[in-house]
């Protein structure tokens, strides 16, 4: 749930774009909205978890996610795009606790040289819910034309109502399904029993204790940038691809017009550009999907730390393709940036917690404090875009990848020496 709704937070942003006819920059800060939940909520959710309990705290986040996607249906009737906002930091804030209670949660419930495994295989499944996402937000958000403000005012008042409601319900159906998935979803996890794993030495803060950890406070430079680059990469994968002019590529292809086709369910000739390469956005993130998959085999026969490394360095490599390259080949190799996306997540989250011992807890509200990096990487990225255009501000995300290769290089002594 939590993978999916985070990415269809990506197909509204082309659409927001639009409709309030917004700059790369300002539309950015949809993200920013989302994002900074986690930057202000982390430290509280593992502190209200520690008194609560994780399963009273999986509830309190369903229930809080299920508000957010309420509050999509007035700010859609009307169009208001800072209630849009509070909407994604509401959602966001719900989010954020299950992420402090999950992982590490799945973290602790075995050894702690396969935790990076673990997590690696639990993260697969919230892939799934990411590779669904970009499919059905094309065919249900991005697939219909979006008038200007000066078309709008300049439709009779019949037919400006008409388009209104219509663009309200493009919007506010999905999400309001959402909101009923989630409380439902509540109610089943309300009949589970969970085992509790909270000892006494982890009902307290504890956060100082945690952050003397160099190998922590790397990591979560590393969780910042990574959030950051993946967010930033997809949210704006669309204009980006509108850019090289890849719509009218894909139409006249017969193989990439097919697999639009297949997933917008709709004629080409009928069909907004958006959605045209809207639909191939999915494969950015089902790559993240296999990948997750293939990494919970990799990370369980060779040093997480080799593992990160590699990925992060072939992440670089199809940036720079894509920075030097047009058409197919560009949007291909961006593409396969989510690939190796796919275990960075969760194994920078597991090689941080190395050694920590009672203060997993604490390392993990610090650690989902970094998501805020999804909070500004994305409007840099798009205020880059404004002023240099889309090609030159990769440069962000390959700075970004390349950290990651840094911490990944540099943590693989200390994991050595904890583990013997």
């Amino acid at each position: 749930m939590w993978g999916f709704i985070t990415v269809l937070v990506d197909s509204l942003i082309p659409r927001l774009r639009e409709v309030f006819e917004l700059t790369y920059f300002q539309a950015g800060l949809v993200q920013f909205a989302f994002f900074m939940a986690y930057g202000l909520l982390s430290i509280p959710s593992g502190f209200i978890l520690s008194k609560i309990g994780y399963k009273k705290g999986i509830l309190l986040g369903l229930t809080i996610m299920g508000i957010g996607c309420l509050l999509f249906y007035p700010a859609a009737s009307y169009r208001m795009f800072p209630l849009f906002l509070i909407g994604y930091f509401v959602l966001a804030g719900g989010m954020t606790v299950l992420q402090v209670a999950a992982n590490p949660y799945v973290a602790v419930l075995g050894s702690e040289a396969t935790a990076s495994s673990r997590l690696n295989l639990s993260q697969a499944f919230n892939s799934l819910g990411t590779a669904i996402a970009p499919a059905i937000g094309a065919m249900l958000i991005l697939s219909d034309s979006i008038k200007t403000g000066t078309e709008i005012n300049g439709l009779s008042a019949t037919a400006k109502e008409t388009y209104l409601m219509a663009e309200a319900a493009a919007v506010q159906n999905p999400f309001l399904l959402l909101a009923i998935s989630l409380l439902v979803l509540a109610v089943i996890v309300s009949f589970i029993k969970l085992p509790s794993i909270l000892g006494d030495s982890e009902r307290g803060f504890g956060y100082g204790n945690a952050l003397k950890h160099k190998v922590l406070k790397m990591g979560a430079i590393g969780i910042f940038l990574y959030v950051g680059a993946e967010v930033a990469i997809g949210s704006y994968l669309v204009n980006y691809f509108i850019s090289m002019g890849l719509p009218e590529i894909i139409r006249n292809s017969r193989w990439m017009s097919h697999i639009s086709e297949m997933v917008v369910q709709q004629d080409l000739a009928h069909v907004d550009n958006k959605a045209i390469v809207g639909a191939f956005v999915m494969f950015y993130w089902s790559g993240a999907m296999v990948g997750r998959f293939l990494g919970a085999y990799l990370t369980k026969i060779v040093d997480a730390s080799k593992v990160l490394a590699i990925f992060a360095s072939l992440a670089i490599v199809m940036l720079v393709i894509s920075m030097l390259a047009n058409g197919f080949v560009a949007m291909w190799s961006i593409l396969f940036v989510g690939l190796f996306n796919s275990i960075m997540f969760p194994t920078i989250f597991s090689i941080s917690l190395t050694g920590l011992g009672d203060y997993k807890p604490q390392a993990s509200g610090i650690l989902c404090t970094a998501i805020v990096g999804g909070a500004f990487i994305p409007p840099l990225y798009g205020y880059l875009t404004d002023s240099f255009n889309f090609k030159p501000a990769l440069l962000l995300m390959v700075a970004c990848y390349f950290y990651i290769f840094y911490f990944a290089r540099k943590s693989a002594d200390f994991v050595l020496s904890s583990n013997s």
